[in-house]
């Protein structure tokens, strides 16, 4: 298993950006899939987007399309979540995720049997 820490989170008014930083340690294989979940207080933990460690293919659920973007550099070992145009309904702690197997599956998965998360990062919009 990988480990994951993230940062890059706080406190920005509605409208606002924020980018989201996941450091990926350990050995990343080639059936990776990295993501980013969330999770509101009082609410289920909803999936945000996710990409294949090797080819890149990305995938954002419709709730963010056309504000956020998933990337990684692989060289860094990095998971990169830019938030745009940010929402007070986009609050919520953030938590980084991989899955060995999850590449194999479109769009990529990260919430498996062997899947890996971080401890989360806090994101906070303010109206």
């Amino acid at each position: 298993q990988v480990q994951l820490v993230e940062s890059g989170g706080g406190l920005v008014q509605t409208g606002g950006s924020l980018r989201l930083s996941c450091a990926v340690s350990g050995r990343i294989s080639s059936g990776y899939a990295m993501g980013w979940l969330r999770q509101a207080p009082e609410k289920e933990r909803e999936f945000v987007a996710s990409i294949r460690w090797s080819g890149g293919t990305t995938y954002v659920a419709d709730s963010v399309k056309g504000r956020f973007t998933i990337s990684r550099d692989n060289a860094e070992n990095t998971v990169y979540l830019q938030m745009n145009s940010l929402k007070p309904e986009d609050t919520g702690v953030y938590y980084c995720a991989a899955d060995p197997m999850g590449a194999a599956y479109y769009p990529p998965q990260v919430i498996g049997p062997r899947s890996s998360k971080g401890q989360g990062t806090q994101v906070t919009v303010s109206s």
